[in-house]
């Protein structure tokens, strides 16, 4: 089995930074493209960024310029670098990545749990 497990979310104050971070770990052959989605109160869950093995990345328009998705392959982590912060980027932010497993082979589609971020003064 595979499991991701996102942190790194919190208070922040509107123009602050914070940078979330995505673990993966289990049986792990390799990690294909990876993505962050967000869900407010209220409404449906989002693309926010998407990074792919060869490290092309696309992002939603209302983050372009403000956020910053990368990966760390040697230890299987994601990350996404939240800068200039808007109270509507508060959400509940939700990692995502294929990975491709060792034994047995298969490939996956796997969520993580979640981590608040609250953007206020």
């Amino acid at each position: 089995q595979v499991q991701l497990v996102e942190s790194g979310g919190g208070l922040v104050q509107p123009g602050g930074s914070l940078r979330l971070s995505c673990a993966v770990s289990g049986s792990i052959f390799s990690i294909n493209a990876m993505g962050w989605y967000r869900q407010a109160p209220g409404k449906e869950r989002e693309l926010v960024a998407t990074i792919t093995t060869g490290g092309s990345t696309n992002y939603a328009d209302s983050v372009k310029g403000r956020f910053t998705i990368s990966r760390d392959n040697a230890k299987n982590t994601l990350y996404l670098q939240m800068d200039s912060l808007k109270p509507e980027d508060t959400a509940v932010y939700y990692c995502n990545a294929g990975v491709y497993t060792t034994w047995p082979s298969r490939y996956l589609e796997v969520w993580g749990q979640g981590t608040l971020v609250t953007v206020s003064s």
